[in-house]
């Protein structure tokens, strides 16, 4: 799961980004010391940064120049202050990309997402999606498990690819939407349980019964095992 600090001084705002984040199967904290922001980012070590510009202490291009010395993880500055200036100042100083208040949440969701995709592909390619003793090519669509090879849906692969990336932790369904909202046809609730009694059935009969364990109202996850 991709870890997101959220150093912002408005506690409302700082709470929205972070509930909002978590529905999207992302984990965020909000930093809990505005004078040590560097500190709290050497510590919990996040993935991406959601930096206000305007903070108590020291402001957010200070704050971005410190973690720019020890990190290159994505750095996004939220800002009420929309002049061209201060966008210039938040990339100057290391910052990948900049939005505006008030802002929109699925805005956010789709910055975050693009980003944390160019940031970490790479790397994330280098881990293989595996359990149980079987692998998922997903470029090839296919799940590997001693030679033999099953044959799966690009919606099938999907799920199965996103569960896999985020094995051991609950995935809600609107993120498996979300996921599948990538291809070109809509994906509505019915969809997505059908797609996922239909990838079930075949992991069954391929040998692997109970791949994807379900967590009622909650939603479902490869157990980390």
């Amino acid at each position: 799961m991709f870890t997101i600090m959220i150093v912002e001084d408005d506690p409302t705002i700082a709470k929205l980004l972070a509930s909002g984040l978590r529905r999207w199967g992302y984990g965020a904290f909000v930093c809990d010391a505005l004078d040590d922001v560097a500190g709290v980012f050497a510590r919990e070590q996040p993935h991406m940064v959601l930096m206000d510009c305007t903070l108590p202490y020291y402001n957010g291009y200070h704050w971005c120049e410190e973690i720019r010395k020890v990190s290159k993880a994505p750095i996004v500055f939220i800002s009420s202050n929309t002049g061209s200036m201060d966008m210039v100042m938040a990339m100057s100083m290391g910052g990948d990309d900049y939005i505006a208040k008030p802002f929109d949440m699925d805005v956010v969701v789709a910055k975050i997402g693009a980003l944390l995709r160019r940031a970490y592909d790479f790397a994330g390619a280098q881990v293989p999606l595996s359990h149980r003793g079987a692998a998922l090519d997903a470029g090839q669509s296919v799940l590997i498990r001693d030679g033999r090879k099953l044959d799966l849906t690009r919606n099938e692969c999907r799920i199965l690819q996103t569960l896999l990336e985020h094995k051991g932790t609950i995935v809600g369904r609107d993120t498996l939407m979300q996921r599948l909202w990538d291809s070109d046809c809509f994906i509505d609730d019915n969809t997505l349980t059908v797609n996922i009694a239909r990838l079930r059935r075949k992991l069954d009969e391929f040998g692997l019964a109970e791949f994807i364990a379900t967590r009622k109202g909650q939603g479902y996850l490869v157990e980390d095992a």
